[in-house]
């Protein structure tokens, strides 16, 4: 499970999954969850997807953590 913060945005999700997915072509929508802070100003999405290499786990970090929408992911 990857968890990734971002300023409340109505396309943060999309973006989100537009990042990942060509990194893990078998992704689906299902795979994200997400949920609005106490004050509605951040959004959190953990995203559970099965990755077959640390090579590809570093990719899906890198693409996340180069969008500047991306505040951080763990």
């Amino acid at each position: 499970t990857i968890k990734i913060f971002g300023e409340m945005a109505p396309d943060f999700e999309q973006l989100i999954y537009d990042l990942i997915k060509p990194h893990a072509p078998n992704l689906s929508n299902g795979a994200m969850q997400s949920r609005v802070s106490e004050n509605g100003k951040y959004l959190s999405i953990s995203v559970t997807l099965y990755v077959e290499s640390r090579e590809q786990l570093d990719n899906i970090y890198r693409a996340l953590t180069q969008s500047p929408k991306v505040l951080m992911a763990l």
